[in-house]
């Protein structure tokens, strides 16, 4: 398998690029000279994220566009390769969502979800690949969810699509080894975020969104991101504690885990505050046309900046080694203990 040195400059192209885990990716890649292509639909906030890479002496271009519209992505590809030659990452994280019991979210509403949470990610995929497979390289890198394995009350259309996201990379990833070509995908599975998304998302609680604690900062999001887009092999990453108990619960108790959420999740992603009007949401228009979001929402008081568990994902290899040395000591050690008989007494 061909793999382009880490050290050697990349054409990366960023969805969702403007805000949250996509501006906190822009930072993390914005560094040795990287290339960046910035996609995302409100001006105010690409403009920031360029201004940002270049200062960190990325090259930069920003394509304003709706990963939800296939031919707008075709020619995200083909400017980005125009422009600064072939993709070697695309990380898609794009997403749009609605905070309302399933009920409450109309049929145009919960399309709109699907088209760019779901679909947009196909979108953006497929037009990467018609240019990464006649090369033989790139990654692909799909920003994912706890929530991909776990569905939560008044996020439906997000659960669904994420739902759908998964099984899709999965089938994806299998036809990929299949035809032994040396283009990967990967995906990262985050944790609740603190992003700016809670004060823009279409909401109809009657209260404030807000992410299930535990919270971590984008940042570390974003490095789980540059770490998967530089070691493809894995077919998927963990970020967060919170993450693992989540997968670990559903895979062992889910109804049990059902009947959990049901008590506690309604209560836990809202706060007292005021409600945006729904106007001001982002599902259909920018958010950022004049204002630039940036990465963090307003959870930073409590958000974490570190997490064990991407650490033990990113070194799985090392944790096993170590396990089975530690096993093969005890093993040694209990057969150096049958030989020698049993202890006298004390």
């Amino acid at each position: 398998m061909r793999i382009l040195s880490r050290s050697k400059p990349r054409t990366v192209v960023i969805t969702g690029a403007t805000a949250g885990i996509g501006r906190a990716c822009v930072r993390a890649f914005a560094t040795g000279g990287h290339r960046l292509v910035l996609v995302a639909r409100g001006p105010a906030g690409l403009r920031a994220a360029s201004a940002e890479a270049r200062a960190a002496g990325s090259p930069v271009r920003t394509v304003p566009a709706d990963v939800a519209d296939p031919q707008a992505c075709e020619a995200v590809a083909a400017r980005a390769e125009a422009e600064f030659g072939p993709i070697d990452v695309w990380v898609n994280d794009a997403f749009a969502s609605v905070f309302a019991p399933f009920t409450e979210i109309s049929p145009a509403e919960f399309r709109r979800v699907t088209d760019v949470t779901y679909l947009g990610y196909v979108n953006a995929t497929r037009a990467a690949l018609r240019r990464m497979l006649p090369r033989d390289h790139g990654t692909i890198v799909q920003v994912g969810s706890a929530i991909a394995y776990r569905g939560i009350p008044l996020q439906t259309a997000y659960s669904g699509a994420k739902h759908a996201l998964q099984g899709w990379h999965e089938a994806l990833r299998c036809e990929l080894l299949a035809s032994g070509t040396a283009v990967r995908v990967t995906m990262v599975q985050m944790p609740a975020v603190n992003t700016p998304q809670f004060d823009w998302v279409l909401n109809r609680l009657r209260g404030r969104p807000r992410p299930v604690a535990p919270v971590y900062q984008p940042e570390l999001a974003a490095r789980a991101v540059r770490f998967a887009a530089d070691h493809p092999g894995r077919r998927e990453y963990w970020v967060g504690g919170s993450t693992v108990g989540t997968l670990v619960a559903n895979a062992l108790a889910p109804g049990l885990l059902d009947r959990y959420l049901a008590r506690t999740g309604i209560d836990a992603q809202q706060e007292d505050g005021p409600r945006r009007a729904d106007g001001l949401a982002n599902l259909w228009t920018p958010s950022d046309t004049s204002h630039d979001h940036g990465a963090h929402g307003r959870f930073d008081d409590e958000a974490r900046e570190r997490s064990t568990q991407l650490w033990a994902s990113q070194h799985h290899g090392l944790l096993a080694v170590g396990g089975a040395a530690l096993l093969g000591a005890a093993a040694r050690g209990l057969v150096r203990g049958s030989r020698s008989g049993p202890p006298g007494p004390g």
